[in-house]
This record gives C-alpha cells, structure tokens and sequence, in this order.
C-alpha cells in the first residue's frame, strides 16, 4: 500500500466520525510521521514501512477520537513560532494573535502574563521587544514546565512563577495581559469535543459565569501596575460590555479591540497615573 492509498483510507476514517477538514488533517499527521515539511508530497506514491504505518495508524485513531492535531504532533504554529503543546495547555489560536497586536503597539518594558499556559503571549511579545522584561505565571506546575521548555527552545529570556492569579506575585508591570478562563459552564457542554474532552478544563472555565477571572485582574491591576500602565485581555465576542463595566468599576480606561472576522476580542484598559 502507498501513503498515497494509506492517505485515501485514513480521510475517509475521520470523514466517518464527521471531522471537517479530514484531508488536511490526514495529510498534517501523515508529515508528522515522515519527518514534516512537506514531506507526504514527495512520498505520495511510496510505500511505508511498518514503523511509519503503525505510527500513522496511531495518529489517525487518536485523531478520530478528536485529539486535536496539535497535541498528536505536539506542535502549534502561533504569531512567529511553533510551541509545544500538551494535555497541560491550551492550544494557542489565531484570535490570541488580536492581544499581541495590540500588545506591541503600547509602550513598555515589562509584563506579567498571567495564565500563560504554553507562554506563547508572553514569549512572543518579549522575543518581539528586545531588552523587555516578563513573568509568565499559572496555577498549573505542568503547564508552567511547558512554557519554560518553549523560552529555552525559542531563545527568550523570561521568568515563570506558579501564582493563582496576582497571589505571591511582587512588583509593578508596565502591562498586564492575559487570556484567562472566560468559557461559562454552562457553556461547556456546547465546545468541539477537541475542545472539551481535550484541553485543560482549569484554562477553559471558572467553573461559573465565566467572568470571575476579569474581577480578579481587574481588582487587582492598579496595585501590579507602573503609573498610567495598562491591562490588555482576551474576551469571548459577547463579553465586551460586561467586562469593560468590570474594569471601568475599577477606575479603569476601556476600549474594545476586534479580531480579523470583525469580533469583540480583546478589552484594552488603561489605568491613569494619579
């Protein structure tokens, strides 16, 4: 058998098990296997060896079990930079690249990401400003190991402390971001099972409302941040006017960014300098 017939078996696997895009996905982890770039395409009309079938086969399961891609290769392309992903993170979306736009367009030297997961945000943003400093901190040991992991292999230089939220962390920040749990549960039933069955649900949802991690920041945020700093947090599209009211409470400053599609994504906040 050819990769290329291997490739026509395995779509039509995760065809039967309705996951859109089964081709692309067929063809990702069949590159995964034989080495990635682009390699299927030029392996199309060869035959695999036993190894690289029973690694395929393994893949294509766990792929019609509806383990995101990502997490089967352990690899996701975000801003610039590939990051390993695990079960321990969430998967970094093209949405979250809305806050580092944003983020890149303030002025500042230091920052605290918090619930930095893969440290993709952070990591991205300090490889981008050269001389800035940043505090990457999660309530998750596993994560955190993962996001150290991708500093090293990237190349940048920043802290990681295991915090829920702003507890143990010292110092002023000229910007503090994140992108926290804002899922509510009783929306949870309603993710992609790549969503729900797969990614930590700690990263997904606060177990309520999915605001509860905006109050705590937004408490928070003028006694962590350097004069006239400001606050920068991905929302879900019908969040805006509930969490910029959260941090206009707080003496906050409140603009509403949009991604790409034209969404409510992001809630930039400057605190005045008193």
């Amino acid at each position: 058998m050819t990769w290329a017939e291997l490739l026509g078996r395995a779509v039509a696997v995760l065809r039967e098990v309705g996951i859109e895009g089964a081709e692309r996905d067929a063809q990702r982890l069949a590159d995964h296997v034989l080495g990635g770039a682009g390699r299927f395409r030029l392996s199309a009309g060869d035959s695999p060896d036993t190894g690289q079938q029973a690694r395929f086969g393994a893949a294509i399961a766990a792929r019609a079990a509806r383990q995101p891609v990502s997490q089967i290769i352990g690899r996701r392309a975000f801003w610039k930079h590939d990051f390993h992903v695990t079960r321990d993170t969430l998967d970094p979306r093209p949405d979250t690249e809305t806050l580092i736009e944003a983020a890149l367009a303030l002025p500042w030297n230091s920052l605290l990401d918090m619930g930095t997961g893969t440290g993709a945000i952070l990591i991205s943003l300090l490889a981008e400003r050269s001389g800035a400093e940043g505090l990457g901190t999660d309530i998750s040991a596993a994560a955190l190991e993962v996001a150290r992991g991708n500093a090293r292999r990237i190349g940048v230089e920043a802290r990681f402390q295991q915090a829920d939220w702003f507890d143990g962390v010292e110092g002023r920040f000229d910007l503090i971001l994140s992108n926290p749990p804002y899922i509510a549960l009783a929306e949870m039933a309603g993710l992609a099972p790549e969503v729900r069955d797969w990614e930590p649900h700690l990263a997904l949802t606060d177990g309520a409302d999915g605001l509860s991690a905006y109050r705590v920041i937004a408490a928070g945020a003028a006694a962590h941040l350097t004069p006239g700093g400001h606050v920068l947090v991905e929302i879900g599209a019908a969040q805006a006017e509930d969490v910029g009211r959260i941090f206009v409470d707080a003496g906050g400053e409140v603009r509403v960014l949009t991604d790409l599609d034209g969404r409510n994504r992001v809630v930039l906040v400057r605190f005045p300098a008193k």
